[in-house]
């Protein structure tokens, strides 16, 4: 008896999650599967019936990884209820659902394991354990204060400017507040926000809700804390900073630009519009997934720099998707140093650790490989171009949830792909970045050096 019940407590060991990371992949699918069996229920779906397995899933899965991608129409096909389990998922997802978790651990229990303390510390990227009650504590703070004033702002305007009644204005009000922080790109309209595209009052809350909440929290925290002394910025907030900045000014140029004239983008708006739509194009593009205007008949030229924009994506630490400000900017300065001829890699007056260059390479590298191996299969299963697969599985991956119209057209080996890629882009950049940060090994040794010919 003892013998048997020793075997069954090892196998239970082996099978328990020892790295943070395991517990944060586990939590995640977990939310992913309870919101699969809700919208599986036939009150979620309109008529009768309920919603197929992969219909469920996808959507599940697009909303708890904060992404948008659909594969039914949201407003037609899912009932208040699903549209109510949807919201929730897009809140926890985009908070973390081990942070989540461990927050309410925090309101009833006001105390923290040792474990919960170390889940939550690698999913809010906490510099220590003893500083993660204050930061899940503040992460509840800025969440609810921006999405409380967006939604407040939405409801008054879809009142005095639409005339929808108190109770319609509010709930979209609330979705559609919840879905800009958190960077979900879900709507309750079946063609996105393109009826408001030249309605300021809408588009521009909803860029400036979606730009605070792919700042990333560490940012906005410090930003609280040292907003008079930028000079004593850490190097993750310059960067993101000037890195947003940059990306937000180049990305509305360029889609103004190539869109301009095209008449079924932005030449059926008139040039203040037009300006408005660019803008809010570009803040959407490089993390959630509303649009404006009809992504479908955009320039392959105009999918090309969204690919761009959606693979950088935004913040660490935040509701954003993609590689992450940073990662590319470590990269830009890689390259920098190379071509001066400079022995190390300086940033703002600060030496980066070498460490920090293996982890951005491997983290890119990684993602192309994956981005590439699945374009390549879909075109294979399907007849689309390669200019809209390609933009799909970046979508996908980097959770900004835009579409050229082909995603509810996959097959099912399709489909399960784009599940995966968004999955996969949820939690890749943070069990990834994690992992590599403390898988540390004693070198007791060292390998004589020889240089191989490069280019």
């Amino acid at each position: 008896m003892g013998a048997a019940t020793s075997r069954t407590g090892e196998a239970a060991r082996a099978f328990t999650p020892k790295h943070p990371a395991q517990v944060i992949v586990l939590g995640f699918a977990a939310a992913v599967a309870i919101g699969t069996g809700l919208l599986m229920l036939p009150a979620a779906k309109q008529g009768p019936g309920g919603a197929s397995f992969l219909e469920a899933s996808f959507t599940a899965t697009s909303a708890v990884c904060v992404t948008g991608l659909v594969t039914v129409d949201t407003p037609v096909f899912w009932t208040g209820f699903g549209h109510v389990v949807i919201l929730v998922l897009i809140q926890v997802g985009g908070f973390g659902v081990m942070s989540f978790g461990t927050l309410l651990g925090v309101l009833m229990a006001r105390r923290l394991g040792l474990r919960s303390r170390m889940t939550s510390a690698a999913e809010t990227k906490s510099t220590g354990f003893g500083d993660v009650r204050g930061v899940l504590l503040g992460v509840l703070t800025v969440t609810a204060a921006t999405e409380l004033l967006l939604a407040g702002i939405l409801t008054a305007r879809f009142m005095e400017g639409y005339n929808y009644p108190l109770g319609k204005a509010l709930w979209h009000g609330v979705f559609h507040s919840v879905s800009s922080f958190n960077n979900a790109g879900f709507a309750l309209y079946p063609d996105s926000l393109m009826g408001f595209a030249g309605d300021p009052w809408v588009c521009l809350p909803i860029a400036l809700a979606v730009i605070i909440g792919g700042l990333g929290f560490p940012v906005l925290f410090e930003l609280r804390r040292r907003y008079r002394t930028p000079v004593h910025w850490s190097m993750n907030t310059k960067l993101v900073l000037a890195g947003t900045g940059a990306l937000l000014v180049s990305g509305t140029v360029f889609l103004t630009a190539v869109e301009w004239a095209n008449p079924a983008t932005l030449g059926a708006l008139h040039p203040g519009e037009r300006l408005l739509a660019g803008f809010f194009q570009s803040v959407i593009t490089r993390t959630a997934g509303f649009n404006s205007v009809d992504i479908s008949q955009l320039h392959p030229v105009s999918w090309l720099g969204m690919d761009i924009l959606m693979l950088i994506g935004g913040g660490p630490a935040g509701t954003a998707g993609g590689l992450k400000i940073t990662t590319f900017a470590v990269l830009l300065f890689i390259l920098t140093t190379e071509l001066r001829g400079d022995t190390a890699v300086n940033i703002f007056a600060k030496r980066l650790s070498r460490a920090v260059h293996r982890q951005a390479i491997a983290v890119v590298l990684l993602a192309l490989a994956l981005i590439m191996g699945s374009t390549m299969f879909l075109m294979l299963i399907t007849d689309f171009g390669q200019e809209k697969i390609l933009f799909e599985v970046i979508s996908a991956f980097a959770t900004v949830g835009l579409s050229t119209g082909i995603t509810a057209a996959m097959p099912p080996a399709g489909q399960i792909v784009l599940i995966l890629l968004m999955f996969i882009g949820r939690l890749g950049p943070v069990t990834l970045g994690v992992a590599l940060a403390v898988r540390t090994r004693p070198v007791l040794f060292e390998y004589p050096k020889e240089r191989p010919l490069i280019g």
